[in-house]
């Protein structure tokens, strides 16, 4: 990276959510000091095979955390919140700042690393409040998304205000509390020096629908099915899960929860004021057989399709307490997220198979909204606040592409719009905005309790093991007298199946024996290592041109020699 200069310049750079959809993390560098905004993570598309979901490489911020002056949240989605305990363990964060249930759900996420928990200073702000810093002024505004207490962030500096938006849509008859669209005005009155605005839905025309119409839609739906009802939707939004309580209610309904993070919604949500239902509403598992089937409705995670989440297992026949029966009705309450839409089309089908009704978001069924703006509330953002400089944030290239457009369409000069990837720096000043460089902005994959130990070279050889399968070697070499006593034992898994083919796998096995011996022939010693080297090689190459396929190959020696 260039040379920021301190006392006239603010760098501004992503170490994550640019280019994609999670693992967001925006990072204000001002007068030495760095203002960290979200620290997310990301869930994995099907090429990461077995990784549970991928977080920012901390580097830069462990080289330069005696410069961190703190972590401000916008909200408590995952892809905002979820790399907070990863975070903490490398990287001493001052303080946390988080407002109202996004407090409650960082504290939650915490309770599993006690020592974390412990030493962790978080601070709740409200939207009226105002931290000082060294030259910086941060408020807060009040916004509306899919979960509660949603804010954008205001850094106030000397040479401007550069404003980050968070997730957000303009919801003119919202659930909870209204946006405070009268401090964006005024924030336009006053001129924003840089907007960091939320681009997730750049690419969708129009405006998106209220969370309020929703949930007559909803109440509407419940009042028509007679028999059981599975609602499938993400435990977070509060809001949904809220209206989905009320429809209950009214329809005189118990609710089962299944799932470990609608648990912790509700309980959460419970706690806190965000969900109300009397006594006796929500019901335990063990007691749905004491209820008709018109009483009931299970409230499950597994929108997405998640293999191991509640609605999976009800697809697959395999969860403990919900069996299908052909008269239930599931109702997707949400949306795929991109790169999950296979996964969700996997699970539609299978409950399709068992005989069940499924009702998914169309035009004539009106069961989710998303949380982000489309184009019309973006240029409304933009609008409103009438920045100088606009960097378009939190999506992949084409969603960032569009919402620059959109930018300029609303008056901010093209020269003026910055599409940045992950670690490039934007040095803005008082008279222009310069790109300075680029920083280390890498990721790490999370696989079970793996933190960083699967890197890209695994996931290409899981890859190549899932294409192409693996055919290994063993062989029983005497390296002194140079030979191979007996004939070497295959192992194929995914690639051949080796009653079929006896004669190709022999003819590898001769390949392999007489690329050893001609090989140990030319050396006075024996390298094993060289030779595992090039027969993976030599054998790699003889197997795609009989097969046409590259499966991994793995020689294991043993020598008799060393005996």
């Amino acid at each position: 990276m260039d040379k920021v200069k301190n006392r006239s310049e603010i760098g501004i750079f992503a170490l994550g959510g640019l280019g994609e959809v999670g693992k967001n993390m925006y990072v204000i560098d001002y007068l030495e000091q760095l203002f960290i905004i979200d620290a997310g993570i990301l869930f994995p598309d099907e090429h990461l095979l077995g990784v549970d979901y991928v977080i920012t490489d901390y580097k830069y911020l462990e080289e330069n955390q005696h410069k961190i002056v703190g972590l401000f949240i916008t909200h408590g989605h995952e892809d905002h919140i979820g790399g907070i305990p990863f975070l903490l363990k490398k990287v001493k964060i001052p303080k946390i700042y988080a407002a109202g249930v996004t407090v409650d759900l960082i504290e939650n996420k915490l309770e599993d690393y006690p020592d974390l928990l412990s030493k962790t200073q978080i601070v709740e702000f409200k939207s009226h409040f105002i931290f000082n810093f060294k030259g910086v002024e941060v408020s807060f505004i009040r916004l509306n998304h899919s979960i509660h207490d949603s804010f954008a962030i205001c850094f106030k500096t000397d040479l401007g205000t550069i404003v980050h938006t968070g997730d957000f849509k303009i919801d003119l008859t919202p659930v909870g509390p209204a946006a405070e669209y009268e401090k964006l005005a005024n924030l336009g009155t006053q001129g924003v020096l840089c907007l960091l605005a939320d681009s997730t839905n750049a690419l969708r025309e129009g405006f998106s629908e209220s969370e309020r119409k929703i949930g007559k839609s909803i109440m509407e739906l419940f009042s028509k099915i007679e028999n059981r009802i599975i609602v499938a939707t993400f435990a977070s939004n509060m809001f949904r899960v809220q209206q989905i309580v009320e429809a209950c209610i009214a329809c005189n309904r118990k609710i089962a929860i299944f799932g470990r993070s609608m648990e912790k919604t509700i309980e959460v949500g419970q706690q806190i004021g965000y969900i109300k239902a009397p006594k006796g509403t929500i019901i335990e598992p063990t007691e749905i057989n004491n209820y008709e089937p018109n009483e009931l409705c299970f409230l499950c995670t597994g929108s997405q399709g998640e293999p191991l989440a509640a609605l999976s297992r009800v697809a697959a026949g395999s969860h403990k307490y919900i069996k299908l029966i052909p008269s239930d009705t599931i109702v997707f309450s949400s949306s795929p997220i991109p790169g999950n839409q296979e996964g969700v089309n996997r699970t539609i089908n299978q409950l399709f198979k068992k005989g069940a009704n499924v009702i998914t978001h169309s035009p004539l069924t009106d069961t989710h909204t998303t949380g982000h703006g489309a184009q019309g509330e973006l240029k409304l953002m933009l609008t409103l606040l009438k920045p100088k400089y606009f960097i378009p944030i939190h999506g992949e290239y084409r969603m960032q592409r569009v919402h620059a457009d959109l930018a300029i369409e609303t008056g901010v000069k093209n020269e003026n719009t910055f599409i940045l990837e992950n670690g490039d720096v934007v040095a803005i000043n008082e008279h222009n905005a310069r790109m300075a460089g680029h920083i280390h902005a890498g990721e790490i994959y999370i696989d079970g309790t793996g933190v960083g130990d699967i890197s890209s070279s695994i996931i290409r050889e899981r890859k190549a093991l899932s294409d192409d399968g693996m055919f290994a070697l063993v062989i029983t070499i005497d390296s002194k007298n140079k030979t191979i006593p007996i004939d070497p034992q295959v192992v194929s898994r995914g690639f051949i199946y080796m009653k079929d083919s006896e004669e190709l796998t022999k003819g590898f096995v001769e390949d392999a024996k007489s690329y050893l011996l001609n090989e140990m022939s030319k050396v006075k010693l024996v390298n094993l290592n060289n030779l595992k080297y090039g027969l993976t090689e030599h054998l790699s190459k003889i197997i795609y041109a009989k097969t046409d396929r590259k499966p991994i190959v793995i020689p294991v020696f043993m020598d008799i020699a060393n005996k």
